[in-house]
């Protein structure tokens, strides 16, 4: 089949999802404006994720794989699937689901005049320390970086591969995707999607690493917009 777009789930022990997961996707092939498929990155997890993903793939077409030989975290497995990934288009979202799949639809509706659409989860359904960790990191992020997104780490983008496979990712930098798409000249926006409380598996962050992590990142990104290299070509022969 000739895909258009990759969805990349990175995945870190969460065996009490994938079946949701499997049946998620499953459920938005049917309805994708954009022919589809699934990239699983295994980020070396401990429990049975890696037999359950195998299975998955089995049994579908439209859902393939790579795994970590050892756990490497979020930012390396987001950064694999941008290497691995060969559509023009490829999007983002966790495997916990608490952002939904057919929403993707809705940030494909802009993805033609944008290099990055991202989600802006409305009516948030986590805990009070949660959200109030988030909305400080996330004011913390648009203070250094300016790029005006309300949610930077809502798990639920669609970028173009070729801006995505520019991104010179480090620990964290995921979180600065919108800020990484601007250093390129590339044009972003944000768009609400849904949000649900998450009902299997463990949070993977807390509150110290919620902001202790995002503050040292933004000083992480100033020196690497300060040295970032950008460049058009005009003309070649």
């Amino acid at each position: 089949m000739n895909y258009e777009f990759t969805i990349i789930v990175p995945v870190y022990n969460e065996e009490d999802n994938l079946e949701r997961v499997e049946t998620a996707f499953n459920d938005y092939f049917k309805i994708a404006t954009k022919s589809t498929k699934v990239l699983f990155v295994n980020d070396g997890s401990k429990d049975k994720s890696q037999e359950l993903i195998e299975t998955i793939c089995k049994r579908s077409p439209n859902f393939e794989y790579i795994s970590f030989l050892e756990n490497r975290g979020l930012s390396a497995a987001i950064k694999a699937g941008f290497d691995y990934v060969d559509t023009p288009i490829l999007g983002y979202i966790d495997s916990d689901l608490q952002t939904a799949p057919e929403d993707f639809n809705l940030l494909l509706n802009h993805i033609n005049h944008y290099d990055l659409v991202t989600g802006v989860r409305a009516n948030r359904k986590d805990s009070f320390v949660k959200n109030m960790s988030s909305t400080i990191a996330n004011g913390i992020r648009r203070t250094f970086t300016h790029d005006g997104m309300d949610d930077t780490g809502c798990p639920l983008k669609v970028i173009k591969t070729d801006f995505a496979k520019r991104i010179p990712m480090f620990n964290g930098l995921h979180r600065f995707l919108p800020a990484m798409i601007l250093l390129q000249e590339g044009k972003i926006i944000q768009i609400p999607v849904q949000h649900f409380p998450r009902i299997a598996g463990t949070a993977k962050f807390g509150f110290w690493n919620r902001l202790i992590g995002p503050l040292q990142d933004c000083f992480a990104y100033l020196w690497m917009k300060k040295k970032y290299i950008n460049y058009t070509v005009a003309k070649k022969g």
